[in-house]
């Protein structure tokens, strides 16, 4: 996984979500980053991003690491193969191999308030096809440059 300022810098940056969150339960008052992250293998089609949450008051360390999934579980059950994780694909769940803390489950429920803006879903939904077609782009230029090395 690569973060999405990382292929796209011109608007990466920009288009970060933040929430100043204040008054939450068991959620300290504190500036959040959701920090998007996408699989950088150019056949992979798995139309989700994984979002690290970091904050300021926690020298942006990692909080939560979250999966989200957008497609529908038909989607992911014939993407996979098979339909027995397909409730770890859909919808916003954290990420099992990801780090978490004793706040990552509040900062899941304040991501979920998040995806309930279907404009911030349609921006993860672009920003995953800008990320796919700047790595497909980067594969493409390599392969070319490999290809011309061996003709020398």
């Amino acid at each position: 996984m690569i973060p999405f300022y990382a292929k796209c810098p011109d608007i990466g940056f920009d288009e970060t979500r933040f929430v100043n969150a204040s008054g939450f339960n068991y959620l300290p008052d504190d500036n959040y980053a959701f920090i998007e992250y996408y699989c950088e293998k150019p056949d992979c089609d798995c139309r989700r991003v994984i979002v690290i949450v970091t904050s300021n008051g926690n020298g942006n360390k990692i909080l939560a690491t979250i999966n989200y999934g957008w497609e529908s579980p038909n989607f992911y059950a014939k993407w996979m193969g098979n339909k027995d994780d397909v409730k770890d694909m859909v919808g916003a769940t954290l990420e099992p191999f990801g780090d978490q803390t004793n706040l990552s489950r509040y900062l899941l429920e304040l991501f979920k308030l998040l995806v309930k803006d279907e404009s911030y879903v349609e921006r993860l939904r672009k920003h995953y096809e800008m990320f796919k077609r700047a790595i497909k782009d980067d594969h493409s230029r390599a392969k070319k440059a490999r290809v011309k090395s061996k003709r020398k």
